[in-house]
C-alpha cells in the first residue's frame, strides 16, 4: 500500500469538532506536525474532510 506524508499547515481553532477530531485520529497535534500514514481509504476520506488545513505529500 502507498504512504502519504500528512502536515498540519493551519490551527484548528474555531473549527467544527468534528475537524478537530479527525486532526487527532490523522495523528497531528502542533502546526508543522507530520505524520506518515498508508493511504487506504479511511484514511483519504479524512484527509479529504480537512484538505484545507493541512499538506499531503506522495512518499
Amino acid at each position: 500500500m502507498a504512504k502519504v506524508k500528512v502536515t498540519k499547515i493551519k490551527s484548528t481553532i474555531e473549527k467544527d469538532e468534528r475537524q478537530k477530531r479527525t486532526m487527532t485520529a490523522l495523528g497531528l497535534g502542533r502546526i508543522g506536525s507530520s505524520n506518515e500514514l498508508e493511504n487506504t481509504p479511511a484514511v483519504a476520506g479524512m484527509i479529504r474532510k480537512v484538505l484545507h488545513l493541512v499538506k499531503v505529500e506522495n512518499i
